[in-house]
């Protein structure tokens, strides 16, 4: 028997997320979600999908990853689907920052792990926890390949021009200061999905892609290859997003420390957690933007243009860095889900060869589609992301070739 399932663990810092999918038919076995790791109220809810089992729920103190991991592993080994299974390929795990140093996924040894863990001064919020869970996975299961895909890898392919601060290289290169991006499983697998929606191979089509989720992110892909992308040392540059604030002049930083006297710290919150849509309306959840805006409410309206508005000098200036586009391809859950943000970003964008069919834009579907009338010179398109199934793929194909 050739094994060929593959564990997917996205830990966080107070959570676990899991899928169990197996590569022979890239079908998903299990799914599920441990959360509020570490509280009284801690919830597991998991999900077999096959075998017809039903939905499955605990809650109650989980203390720490281990246990959340092992509760993990009882579960699946409830419906058959154990981690002792001689099946069991691979665990993939997604790490937020690898650096300059991991451009590809890594099979993770000591001395990986090591290397991750000096990273997360790049990533305070989100390596710590990856590495948790990565620990834990490895004392489960010791004689199979833990694989880390790194959320920055498909940006590595950036040319040093696009990827340098114009800042003093000595202090830049000591620091590591220099633009990673993020988002890069589902750019990856999105800029793939479009050129198959397209009929053609990645190499042959240049896409822009827009994941448009409470992080928001755009990438610039040549040809299969990532030339540019919207985040940067951190994923607070570039787009407006929930609760981020995106592109912003340094010196209003300088500006909130020195006239306003707000610390490093609570700079720090203002731009990551009460910014973006939530500062300019209250709400971050686009829904709820769009119905008060729907209602006449002018903040919601402002906040929604401001979101559109950054949206569309990304679309231009990647057609411009791309020479040629062929594709926007729309994902996540505003990209995927919000008719109105696709339209509004692409209205006005004829002269780019770009518009959408607005009963073709109004129709929900869980598979890849065109939302662009048949004489647009570029293709509009929504392709729903699956990070999961490329962290899988990623795992899956490193450690059987």
């Amino acid at each position: 028997m050739t094994a060929s399932r593959v564990l997917v663990l996205n830990s966080g810092s107070s959570s676990v997320k899991y899928q169990l999918l197996d590569m022979a038919d890239r079908t998903r076995l299990a799914v599920g979600l441990v959360e509020r790791i570490g509280e009284q109220t801690s919830r597991l809810v998991h999900t077999p999908l096959t075998g017809g089992g039903a939905r499955r729920e605990q809650t109650g103190p989980i203390a720490d990853h281990g246990a959340a991991l092992k509760a993990v592993a009882a579960e699946l080994a409830a419906d058959g689907l154990g981690l002792d299974s001689p099946e069991l390929a691979a665990v993939g795990h997604r790490v937020v920052h690898g650096g300059t140093r991991f451009t590809r996924p890594t099979v993770i040894d000591d001395e990986v792990l090591a290397e991750v863990q000096k990273l997360v001064p790049l990533a305070p919020l989100h390596n710590p926890a990856n590495v948790t869970g990565i620990q834990v996975a490895r004392s489960l299961r010791p004689d199979i390949p833990q694989v880390a895909v790194f959320d920055t890898a498909f940006h590595a392919t950036m040319p040093e021009y696009a990827a340098r601060y114009a800042i003093d290289t000595e202090i830049a290169d000591r620091l590591s200061i220099r633009r990673y991006g993020f988002h890069g499983t589902s750019h990856a697998y999105v800029s793939r999905a479009t050129a198959a929606l397209l009929g053609k191979a990645p190499g042959e089509v240049n896409v822009i892609v827009l994941h448009l989720g409470n992080g928001a992110s755009a990438s610039a892909v040549r040809a299969g290859v990532c030339v540019d992308t919207s985040m940067g040392l951190t994923p607070l540059e570039g787009l407006v997003m929930g609760t981020r604030s995106g592109d912003l002049d340094p010196a209003v930083i300088f500006h909130l420390a020195r006239v306003g006297g707000l610390s490093v710290d609570e700079i720090d919150d203002l731009l990551n957690k009460r910014s973006g849509l939530l500062g300019l309306c209250g709400d971050n959840d686009m829904r709820e933007v769009l119905r008060r805006a729907g209602e006449g409410d002018q903040a919601a309206r402002t906040a929604f243009e401001t979101y559109v508005h950054r949206l569309k000098k990304y679309i231009g200036a990647y057609a411009a860095v791309l020479g040629r586009v062929d594709a926007v391809a729309f994902t996540a859950g505003v990209g995927e889900n919000a008719a109105a943000v696709r339209e509004a970003a692409v209205s006005g964008l004829e002269e780019l060869g770009l518009a959408v069919d607005a009963g073709l834009n109004s129709v929900r579907a869980d598979e890849p589609r065109l939302i662009s009338p048949e004489y647009a010179r570029v293709a509009v398109a929504v392709v729903p992301t699956d990070e999961e199934l490329e962290i899988a793929t990623q795992a899956f194909e490193l450690v059987t070739h």
